[in-house]
């Protein structure tokens, strides 16, 4: 897979997981500030180790257990495990996100699959627009010059197709309205 398929796949994921994420760290930390420092850091983490992820299994929980390592280690530095961080109410609350992750196309393969069908359903002049800059990592300028348009109109292009793939893939089930919406 290449760098920017990679990139534009773990976006949706990281996206589609955000607040499935937010929700598992307040289960287990009640400062906000901390929340927001750990959550960038989970994200990190998570793209740094990218290549660990095993694309057969959720996405959901290879990012808790990433997050859970972290606010494991962060509660070390302050030298104090809170009560919800022992395993018995671990275990609880990760069984909770499990069954919230059995949920049909979590998998990074059905993911990447559901995207590749709506860029190719998508109309050709939005298709190459989308295909240029996320598939080949092209600057907005450069894909315009490349289709003989304006600037505006390639960024114009480039906001529909990007609305129209994700109505597609919210029809897929692969986001929610309130991502669409975002």
């Amino acid at each position: 897979m290449t760098e920017q398929k990679t990139r534009l796949a773990f976006e949706i994921l990281a996206r589609e997981n955000s607040r499935m994420l937010m929700v598992y760290l307040r289960s287990l930390i009640r400062d906000e500030a901390i929340i927001d420092d750990l959550f960038q850091e989970s994200m990190i983490v998570a793209w740094q180790k990218l290549d660990e992820c095993d694309r057969e299994r959720p996405f959901g929980p290879w990012l808790r257990g990433i997050a859970s390592r972290i606010v494991m280690a962060h509660y070390r530095k302050q030298k104090t495990i809170p009560l919800a961080m022992q395993e018995s109410v671990l275990s609880v609350v990760d069984r909770h996100f499990e069954a919230i992750n059995m949920l049909a196309g979590d998998t990074w393969d059905d993911k990447l699959a559901a995207l590749h069908e709506c860029v190719d359903a998508l109309p050709a002049h939005q298709m190459d627009v989308i295909r240029g800059r996320y598939f080949d990592g092209l600057p907005i300028r450069m894909i315009a010059g490349r289709l003989n348009m304006s600037v505006e109109a390639c960024k114009k292009r480039l906001q529909r197709g990007r609305m129209m793939l994700a109505e597609c893939l919210k029809k897929k089930g692969v986001l929610s309205a309130a991502e669409v919406a975002s």
